[in-house]
């Protein structure tokens, strides 16, 4: 399958990064510690991207000690894992980072970048949620699906924010810089306090607030995660609104409507209706079998954001159909047949009750299992195919490569003579 149309890939000259950040602590704190100690670190022939899969690679491996210490993420491990997830996360966010001004440096800079950046991201938000569970000890459970659920609109939100606006705009709080630098603090804290069963106690006991009378008990008993819940609650909303005036800002500006805009939200919301709806319908996948079905979901978002990103780059109409959904409404349609034949038998009677519904091919057992890691590998299939093919296609249109630099940049006989002099 063609991802970009060759009468499309002339806009890919066209390509000049936007980008604006509000952060203070990205500002004052980060900037500073990359351009002038982190840069230097990386020699004039590493390709840009390198650097970035060189990042990922950090929390790949913080995944694959998940894997083996706490696959249910909901097992204390050794405090080094902690540690090694705070200090691979970090590295992450530095990599992912410096790759820009690296590509600044080397003259390098190009749609390319802004793509695969973007694509690593959206792979690493999956990875992320899954480590953050397990330092929590949130375990296969509804809280690990809600804490998934507001990260992947936080990136999606991000990248239609982008598509509409051309301009990449991180808040005074976002989720690039105030919230891995939140999650690594958390990590460092958990490897501190011997596990992710600290965080299960409850805050406002362990800081030593007494219990007044006018404390209700369910927010005095609130632990340590589900205050955290709390908080990320509070900056999804607030970045989301701040987006979404971005984009009617913007729109209006142009001259455009801004509510065919809104309507790229639908997507995620479409997809966010069938995943809760499919959970619920099979326990068996929630408390089970989680892991490889965020996956699934995660895949579903990175698909739809990486379409979002080649339309931008190559002007193309927004992109609102994901064939990744079709497995999904197949899964909630065939769960829910006996649901509503039980409804129907139970509730309406005779015959017209027992046609209320229909009998299930998967059932609810292993084969609802096996459907799920089919899911997961259409979805490896169907993002992967689109990942060679774009990267592919627009390193054969601009002559470049993809983890290498195939022309480097050679500085002008008169800019060496006047630095010369």
């Amino acid at each position: 399958m063609v991802y970009i149309r060759q009468d499309k890939l002339p806009k890919l000259k066209e390509y000049k990064y936007s980008g604006v950040d509000h952060s203070l602590v990205s500002r004052y704190v980060l900037k500073p510690f990359y351009t002038n100690i982190v840069i230097k670190c990386f020699p004039m022939w590493m390709a840009p991207n390198l650097i970035t899969t060189i990042g990922f690679s950090f929390v790949v491996t913080n995944f694959l000690t998940l894997l083996w210490y706490t696959p249910t993420l909901d097992q204390d491990c050794p405090t080094w894992v902690y540690a090694s997830w705070s200090i691979g996360l970090f590295l992450y966010q530095t990599f992912d980072a410096v790759d820009g001004s690296q590509a600044r440096r080397t003259h390098q800079s190009g749609p390319l970048g802004e793509l695969f950046d973007h694509g690593v991201d959206a792979c690493n938000t999956t990875l992320e949620v899954l480590i953050f569970a397990a330092a929590m000890n949130f375990g296969q459970s509804w809280k690990t699906v809600l804490t998934l659920f507001a990260s992947l609109l936080t990136f999606y939100v991000q990248t239609w924010d982008e598509y509409h606006t051309h301009t990449l705009t991180l808040g005074i709080i976002s989720g690039p810089v105030e919230g891995l630098l939140t999650l690594c603090i958390v990590y460092a804290l958990t490897a501190i306090n011997g596990g992710g069963s600290f965080w299960q106690q409850s805050l406002l006991a362990t800081v030593g607030i007494p219990h007044y009378s006018f404390i209700p008990s369910f927010i005095y008993d609130l632990a340590w995660n589900e205050w955290y819940l709390v908080y990320g609650g509070i900056v999804l909303v607030f970045n989301t609104i701040q987006s979404s005036q971005n984009v009617i800002e913007a729109r209006r500006g142009r001259g455009q409507r801004a509510r065919r805009a809104l309507l790229g939200l639908v997507p995620f919301f479409t997809t966010w209706t069938l995943i809760p709806m499919y959970l619920w319908l099979q326990p068996i996948i929630l408390e089970q079998h989680l892991v490889p079905f965020a996956f699934f979901a995660g895949l579903i978002n990175a698909y739809s954001v990486g379409q979002m990103i080649v339309a931008h780059l190559t002007k193309s109409r927004y992109p609102y159909y994901n064939v990744l959904l079709l497995p999904l409404f197949y899964g909630v349609f065939d769960s829910l047949g006996p649901v509503l034949q039980h409804f129907g038998e139970k509730v309406v009677g005779g015959d017209l009750g027992r046609f209320l519904g229909w009998p299930s091919a998967l059932g609810d057992g292993v084969y609802q299992v096996a459907f799920v890691f089919c899911c997961l590998g259409l979805a490896v299939g169907v993002y992967g195919s689109f990942v060679v093919d774009v990267i592919t296609s627009i390193c054969d249109y601009l002559d470049i490569w993809c983890l290498t630099i195939k022309h480097p940049y050679v500085e002008p006989t008169e800019e060496k003579e006047k630095k010369g002099n």
